[in-house]
């Protein structure tokens, strides 16, 4: 197995130089994608694999970008969006699509914020928590780690009903099946371009397969565009759940964490990063919205979703027994996709803190991946809720590590080697940080309900 994904150096000092921006293993902020790759000078973050100094090559690769880009977007649109927006749907009809739109502006108001501070700082977002306040980045890390195994427990649920709807496999053998799988992609020597290869190829899958679907279905468009202004029902609590899902706990950073592993970061980057975030952004705003409308055609057509896998029931009523099949395809590879993006972000907070752990995180990633497919297999909860459950908590954690962030961007310039933040970016991006507190603090009187 490759010692670790993405950089080959130890980053549990990154960037404790701010007034210049100068990371500890040499290169200045900015200047890592184009260090000297013969004398390792700055070992930007996918060296290769033969010098010990990472399983990615070339730092700055399209594959690289790619692999951040949608990272970010097929985590965001995992199987817990999937069931979340089936059952969502089912329960509020067109007038979900205002819970979706306000997700879209929330996610991007958030992600905006967090690829530009994390990519121009060079730092991941627990080493810039330590460095605001001693001590909240080891929080930050517990959060998002204890918040992204739960996910990931839901996460192998997803591949394992996905895997029922395409070959009639028991849930629990899908689900380890799926696992092993996904450790499978972290034991390759070349991990970095193996996991950043699989996201894009089944983000386009998932894209094209659910757009087919939303097509046969015969959604009601226009009552989708007015419920999605004045809608008939708020509920706070699917708002937060939603937000949860598809922005909260690690989907915060996994693409702005793959980013600087890729070895672009610093001021100099900030129009690779803007287009990188902008991109994910369109990639998760598209599968969100025919997502909804694939499901919104079934639902308004009178067909009841009351089985326990209602997203294979909406696919199959719009498409048959091909239907079906699709939506094993789609929700499996979320699946799959997420469980990768979930572990790998979920130990990026972990190895900064540690060289001996640096050194192991493809081990770590593994591991991580074991322990949510035991999860799943022992856990006595149905797929369904769990994958629900985990978008509540997730909304949850958003909150802290966002605030951070944003102290970063209008406090802290130092650490962003001077750059100069844009005005309007951190507006919005407080405006949303101030809507995540309020929904986090709404949802804690419905977790439990939603549990039970």
């Amino acid at each position: 197995m490759a010692d670790h994904v993405g950089s080959g150096e130890d980053r549990n000092n990154v960037g404790d130089n701010d007034d210049n921006g100068d990371r500890d293993d040499g290169t200045t902020g900015g200047n890592s994608a184009g260090t000297d790759e013969q004398t390792g000078a700055g070992a930007p973050a996918g060296t290769d694999a033969k010098t010990g100094k990472g399983a990615l090559a070339g730092a700055t690769s399209r594959g690289a970008l790619a692999g951040a880009i949608f990272l970010m977007a097929t985590s965001a649109i995992g199987p817990g969006f999937i069931t979340q927006t089936t059952e969502f749907t089912a329960q509020l009809g067109a007038a979900f699509a205002f819970a979706i739109l306000i997700s879209i502006v929330v996610d991007i108001a958030v992600q905006l914020n967090v690829w530009r501070v994390i990519g121009v700082s060079g730092l991941r977002a627990q080493e810039l928590g330590n460095k605001v306040l001693p001590g909240i980045g080891y929080l930050m890390a517990a959060l998002v780690v204890v918040g992204g195994l739960v996910f990931n427990i839901g996460n192998v649920a997803g591949t394992s009903l996905g895997l029922d709807a395409l070959f009639g496999l028991d849930v629990k053998i899908g689900g380890t099946i799926s696992a092993v799988i996904a450790i499978a992609i972290f034991a390759s020597k070349r991990a970095g371009v193996a996991m950043d290869r699989l996201v894009v190829v089944l983000g386009f899958v998932m894209i094209a397969l659910t757009t087919y679907v939303a097509v046969v279905s015969s959604p009601p468009v226009g009552e989708a565009m007015t419920q999605a202004v004045v809608p008939d029902t708020i509920d706070v609590l699917v708002i937060t759940t939603l937000i949860g899902g598809t922005v909260g706990g690690y989907i915060t950073y996994a693409g702005a964490h793959r980013l600087i592993d890729s070895g672009v970061s610093g001021p100099d980057e900030v129009a690779r990063v803007s287009r990188s975030s902008v991109t994910a952004l369109l990639v998760t705003g598209v599968m969100r919205v025919v997502l909804f409308l694939a499901i919104l055609g079934v639902v308004a057509g009178g067909a009841t979703l009351a089985g326990g896998n209602p997203t294979a029931e909406a696919f199959g009523h719009a498409a048959g027994e091909v239907g079906m099949r699709l939506f094993g395809m789609v929700l499996w590879a979320a699946g799959i996709t997420s469980v990768i993006g979930a572990s790998y972000t979920s130990v990026s907070f972990l190895v900064s803190f540690s060289p001996a752990l640096k050194r192991r995180q493809n081990w770590l990633v593994a591991g991580f991946i074991v322990v949510s497919a035991v999860g799943f297999v022992l856990l006595d909860q149905a797929p369904t809720t769990l994958l629900i459950l985990a978008g509540a908590l997730n909304g949850l954690i958003l909150p802290v590590g966002f605030g951070v962030v944003m102290w970063v961007a209008g406090r802290r310039s130092d650490l962003l080697g001077g750059y100069r933040y844009p005005r309007w970016l951190l507006v919005i991006g407080v405006a949303a940080w101030l809507l995540t507190l309020y929904l986090g603090w709404h949802s804690l009187s419905g977790v439990a309900d939603l549990w039970s």
